[in-house]
């Protein structure tokens, strides 16, 4: 197949054929075609082939943003919210369906966070996808409101799944939540973690805004945590008030700047059509959104309301009180709010994964809505900045034309400066990097600093430890990111030090950029000139 110099998937299959033909064999999938060439490359018969690996690789959407991300449910348990528009089912985690995929693997692993990640690693290695570099999203409820002790068994049981990923399973990290599961510390775990052959990069939590203060970030830096979804919904306090989300938006804004500060990512879930807004308030939320310093998240995923019997929300729609948006509304509005989206925001998400026969009115029975919008966007030679749709994933770059941008703006009452290697007309997103000078950290070390809260390269996943002249990833380009990071908070801010709130996964790469571990930050000195 190298011989014949095939880059598509329809290159492959249309070189496959013939050779298919000639041996009298039938059709073969890709993943038996994965699990021989596993197995001739452990036998030594042939050499590691990286293109062959990702002309292999199913749903290769998976791992082309340089990670995989692995969701993890937590058990169902009491929700402090009321809100009208969430779904609550017997026995699985509020607002969850049981017969989501994610939903349906926890259950199978009866909810236990070790098996979810080795049977989620399995899957992907056995679709072809490296595991080295691992983000996890902790999902199924406020996080925030589960018992303490759960949580750092919880944290622990996800760090012992990657560490003894493909060795020998170590019995005392599989200890069951029965009282006895401190045997090795978090500490320990996270340590061994930082060399494992399966890292994790970035650990995500979904939470109340409500529920953010001081305490609460200490406590999730411990745990390891460097990415915090807020349901935020909405940013009029009277429509939050309507749905009974049980906060304002001041809290929004107090929570926001309390993240940042420590260094976290920040992400917003925000619903379109929720009880008492409408078109025209939905497009102007998402003006206030990026115009207002106060909000500027970092990451957003959309969740037009999926209006389902479950709801509390449904008497109401039964009273003729609530209309839910048509589809082509949705369309229109979605498309709107896109355009609103500056460069330094990544939308993970514009739709809500709710299985089709649930819903009854609103949301969106496509499952590939995000595809469809993308599709009609182009037709109308418009475009989205954000930063998943300008991802170079799959796509031919060219880095030696790859150009250093730098945007600086208000946020939280600090200033951020987001820094890019991207094409001359940034389309395309090759690596970038969040620096903080912050408002009011609550840690000392973080005091007289600059904060570098997120840095990422794009493309396909490059092993740790290995070097693909194709790739984007380990070219270079983060290194030159930093450095450049590190000349502004000296020479710009005036800085003494600068920190990074790394994924434990990460720490050895930054160490060997000068960066020591002070706290649950790799820290660094910076030297006068």
């Amino acid at each position: 197949m190298v011989e014949k110099n095939v880059s598509t998937d329809a290159e492959f299959r249309a070189a496959a054929r013939p050779i298919l033909k000639k041996h009298h064999l039938p059709v073969i999938s890709n993943d038996r075609m994965i699990e021989a060439y596993k197995s001739l490359v452990n036998a030594g018969e042939i050499e590691v082939n990286p293109e062959l690996e990702n002309l292999l690789r199913l749903k290769k959407v998976r791992s082309t943003s340089g990670i995989v991300v692995v969701s993890v449910l937590t058990k169902p348990y009491p929700c402090p919210g009321k809100c009208i528009f969430c779904p609550a089912e017997t026995n699985v985690p509020k607002s969850y369906f049981s017969n989501e995929p994610a939903v349906m693997r926890a259950i199978t692993n009866k909810y236990d966070p070790y098996t979810q990640v080795q049977s989620r690693l399995k899957a992907l290695q056995d679709t072809g996808h490296i595991t080295d570099k691992i983000s996890i999203r902790i999902i199924g409820g406020t996080w925030s409101y589960y018992r303490k002790n759960y949580q750092t068994w919880f944290v622990k049981r996800l760090f012992a799944a990657a560490n003894d990923y493909n060795k020998m399973l170590n019995a005392e990290c599989k200890v069951q939540h029965d009282g006895k599961s401190n045997y090795i510390s978090l500490i320990e775990l996270q340590k061994e973690n930082e060399g494992a052959k399966n890292r994790i990069v970035e650990l995500t939590i979904e939470t109340r805004q409500d529920y953010i203060n001081s305490d609460e970030i200490r406590r999730l830096r411990k745990l390891g945590v460097t990415k915090v979804e807020l349901g935020v919904q909405s940013l009029y306090d009277d429509v939050l008030a309507l749905n009974k989300r049980g906060h304002n938006v001041q809290s929004t804004i107090d929570a926001t700047q309390l993240l940042k500060d420590a260094g976290f990512k920040v992400s917003y879930q925000m619903m379109l059509n929720l009880y008492g807004s409408n078109i025209k308030r939905d497009e102007e939320m998402f003006k206030i959104l990026f115009s207002d310093e106060r909000f500027m998240p970092d990451h957003l995923k959309i969740y037009p309301l999926a209006l389902v019997k479950q709801s509390a929300l449904f008497k109401i729609y039964k009273e003729g009180l609530f209309k839910p948006y048509a589809e082509i509304e949705l369309k229109e509005l979605l498309i709107s709010v896109k355009m609103e989206v500056p460069y330094f925001c990544r939308i993970e998400r514009v739709i809500r994964d709710i299985p089709s026969d649930m819903i009854i009115a609103g949301g969106s029975r496509i499952t590939n809505f995000r595809q469809i919008i993308a599709q009609e966007m182009k037709k109308r030679d418009i475009a989205c900045k954000c930063i998943r749709c300008r991802e170079i994933t799959n796509r031919l770059g060219n880095l030696e034309r790859a150009c250093l941008f730098r945007e600086e703006y208000a946020a939280s009452g600090g200033k951020e400066i987001y820094l890019s290697y991207e094409s001359p007309d940034r389309t395309i997103l090759y690596s970038m990097l969040r620096l903080r000078v912050p408002f009011k950290p609550i840690f000392k070390l973080l005091k007289n600093s600059t904060i570098i809260r997120e840095i990422h390269t794009y493309g396909p996943i490059v092993a740790i430890n290995e070097n693909n002249s194709d790739a984007i990833q380990h070219s270079g380009l983060g290194k030159k990111l930093i450095l450049e990071a590190e000349n502004i908070s000296r020479v710009e801010f005036n800085k003494t030090k600068i920190a990074i709130i790394a994924g434990v996964g990460v720490r050895q790469y930054f160490s060997k950029l000068g960066y020591t571990l002070n706290s649950t930050y790799m820290t660094k000195m910076l030297n006068r000139r």
